[in-house]
């Protein structure tokens, strides 16, 4: 179908409308504390002003994510508004357009924005957040434990790192597991503990090693100690690595191909609940940003009122829509999480609910 010039005048006045909705909420959103501990650590001299420059623009993204889904909706809500208080709405309507020709090119400025927010959480958001942690200097250390088990899904040794950071390990202890089981517990047949270990490519090298051996019966036979000793060999000592590494970081520092190798990683290992979360949180990527669809149909009904009708009712119901949809996201998080539901369904549930909301607004509106 062919854009014509009312087309044009729509997208045009709901795209400037956006941008500027975006601009604001940006605004507000880094104003408050983010640019005033900026500035008061430029004047303690921690940050150079170039520096404080970078994490500025490095923050962006992370804001954008939730901006453009927002941004929509009230540029969308006050074009319309001001369409219908200007009456040309009803100029439209008069020439035969209907309420989905009117708004059609609003759809596509919200598939626009929605390929927009899809790159901004898969490539801008973990890329800025890594580069944020190279300038502030952020190295951080974990705490993890990783369980090698056989063919059969019995334990063999569990590796236990007190602290990790760049490759480089501190009091490790392995528990070495022997074939005996008492109830549902297996016996152990020799701890390692040493106090350096380093994570290589294909193995796991530990030095200082302090060996004591236990017998059957649970108590110490002899203490000996080796100089240095390699575990988790291999596909193991890869996939350790990977979790371990993985572990340290939060969900939006991943892009979208890395964190569907974790997912699988976690799935592999039997990490129920961290999988179940993660997986939420990658199914989310997809959904969330198809929520900016929803909402510019959304801020089009809002908008659409009478020449009379108060324009606050219909930003306060924008505002609260918004406010709900965030604010139960961690919810649903912690649903998929402890496996309350599937993670299919966390994800999928808040943008389905603004999808009925939205047809139930259609249907008790005249239009």
């Amino acid at each position: 179908m062919k854009a014509t010039i009312f087309d044009k005048y729509i997208f045009n006045q709901v795209l400037w409308a956006t941008v500027a909705a975006i601009l604001l909420f940006t605004v507000v959103w880094i104003a408050p504390e983010m640019l005033l501990n900026t500035i008061k650590k430029v004047l303690e001299g921690v940050y150079p002003a170039k520096t404080a420059v970078l994490i500025l623009f490095y923050e962006l993204p992370k804001i954008l994510g939730k901006a453009f889904p927002v941004g929509l909706l009230l540029g969308t809500l006050f074009t319309f508004d001001k369409l219908s208080k200007d009456s040309e709405l009803t100029i439209f309507r008069a020439a035969g357009l209907s309420f989905s020709r009117i708004i059609a090119p609003v759809l596509a400025l919200s598939l626009i924005i929605t390929g927009l927010c899809f790159v901004t959480y898969d490539k801008l958001i973990p890329f800025s957040a890594n580069k944020l942690n190279e300038i502030k200097g952020n190295r951080p250390s974990t705490q993890y434990i990783y369980t090698k088990k056989d063919d059969n899904n019995i334990p063999v040794y569990a590796v236990v790192v007190s602290r990790y950071q760049d490759r480089k390990m501190e009091n490790i202890i392995v528990l070495d597991f022997s074939k005996k089981l008492y109830s549902d517990v297996h016996q152990l047949s020799n701890i390692y503990f040493a106090k350096h270990g380093e994570t290589l490519d294909d193995k796991w090298k530990l030095q200082d090693v302090k060996v004591y051996e236990i017998s059957p019966d649970g108590i110490f036979i002899d203490i000996d100690e080796i100089p240095e000793m390699y575990i988790l060999k291999g596909d193991s000592a890869k996939t350790a690595f990977t979790l371990m590494t993985y572990s340290m970081k939060k969900e939006r520092e991943i892009n979208n191909r890395d964190l569907k190798k974790y997912i699988k990683l976690l799935k592999k290992e039997e990490l129920d609940e961290e999988y179940r979360y993660m997986l939420n949180k990658y199914l989310q990527r997809f959904f969330h940003p198809f929520v900016c669809v929803l909402l510019a149909v959304m801020g089009a009904l809002l908008g659409f009122s009478k020449p009379r009708e108060q324009r606050l009712v219909g930003f306060t119901i924008a505002i609260g829509c918004i406010f709900l949809y965030y604010i139960t996201l961690p919810f649903f998080d912690l649903l998929a999480e402890k496996g309350v539901m599937h993670p299919f369904l966390t994800a999928i549930f808040p943008p389905l609910v603004f999808l009925v909301a939205i047809i139930a607004f259609y249907k008790s509106k005249d239009l």
